[in-house]
C-alpha cells in the first residue's frame, strides 16, 4: 500500500506548495498582522478537534459495553492525539486543551476573539453547528472552511475522514512563517511567548511519530479498495482547497 500512499502524496503536493507559499505568511510581519492571523486561524484550531473526535468515535469503543474495536495501533494513534490535544500543558504546566492555549495567546496579544467566542455561544444555546456557522459574523469564505469540516466529520465514512485528518488538515508552518514569529516575539515579548509556546508545542506533538501511525491509519482503512483511495485523494485535495480559503479570508481583512 506504500505506492498509493506516493500516489496520493504526489496528487496533493501542488495544492499543499501552493499553501505553503500563501501571500498570507507575507501579510504576518507585526503584531497586528499575527493578531488578525490568529482571529481566523483560530477556527481551525477549533474544528480540527470534531474531525478527531469523530475519528475516535468511529476507530475506537466509546459506548457501553465496550468491545475492542479495529486495529490496536490505530486506537494508539487517535488516543493518544486526543490526550495531547485535548489535554495538554500550557507555558506554566497547567492542564488544558490546545484550544483553549490558542485563547489565552490570543487574549494575550490581544487579538480579537469575539468571532470564536460567538460561535461557541451559539452552539452551548443548543443551535446546530449549521446554523451557529451561519449566524457568526465571519465571511463567507471562513464559512465554507467550516461547513466542509463538519460535512466530513458528520457524514463522511472512515477513510475520508482519516485521509483529510492526515493529509488535509496538517498545520502547514514553513520556515519563513516561524522566523517572522521569532521577530515579532523578540519585539512583543510580553505579548507573544504563549502563542510562540502554543506553535513549539503544536510542532513538538504532532512531530514524526504521529504522522506515521495517520499515515498507516488511511492505509489500514483504505487496503486494496481503489475507489476508497480515489475518495481518500479527492477529499484530502479539497481540504487543502479550503485551508487556502481560510488564508483567503485573512488577507481580506
Amino acid at each position: 500500500m506504500q505506492a498509493q500512499i506516493q500516489l496520493l502524496n504526489k496528487q496533493i503536493e501542488s495544492t499543499r506548495l501552493s499553501l505553503l507559499a500563501h501571500p498570507v505568511y507575507e501579510q504576518i510581519n507585526d503584531l497586528n498582522g499575527l493578531q488578525q492571523f490568529a482571529s481566523i486561524h483560530v477556527f481551525a484550531v477549533w474544528d480540527f478537534m470534531s474531525l478527531l473526535k469523530s475519528l475516535q468515535i468511529g476507530l475506537t469503543s466509546v459506548s457501553l459495553p465496550w468491545l475492542p474495536l479495529g486495529n490496536a495501533n490505530t486506537r494508539f494513534l487517535i488516543n493518544e492525539i486526543v490526550t495531547g490535544e485535548e489535554s495538554d500543558v500550557d507555558e506554566q504546566g497547567n492542564r488544558m486543551s490546545h484550544f483553549e492555549l490558542y485563547l489565552k495567546a490570543m487574549k494575550q496579544m490581544g487579538a480579537d476573539t469575539v468571532a470564536i467566542d460567538t460561535l461557541i455561544q451559539h452552539i452551548l444555546r443548543g443551535k446546530s453547528i449549521q446554523e451557529s456557522i451561519q449566524l457568526t459574523p465571519i465571511s463567507e469564505n471562513v464559512k465554507a472552511f467550516l461547513n466542509y469540516t463538519f460535512e466530513i466529520a458528520q457524514n463522511a465514512p472512515l477513510h475520508v475522514k482519516a485521509a483529510v485528518f492526515t493529509f488535509g488538515r496538517e498545520d502547514l508552518i514553513p520556515d519563513m512563517f516561524t522566523a517572522i514569529l521569532d521577530k515579532i516575539y523578540a519585539a512583543y515579548p510580553e505579548k507573544v511567548s504563549i502563542f510562540k509556546y502554543y506553535i513549539q508545542r503544536h510542532i513538538e506533538v504532532d512531530g514524526d511519530h504521529h504522522s506515521h501511525l495517520a499515515t498507516q491509519m488511511v492505509a489500514e482503512l483504505c487496503g486494496e479498495d481503489e475507489h476508497k483511495w480515489q475518495e481518500a485523494t479527492a477529499a484530502a485535495l479539497k481540504s487543502l482547497e479550503k485551508r487556502s480559503l481560510l488564508w483567503d479570508a485573512i488577507l481580506e481583512g
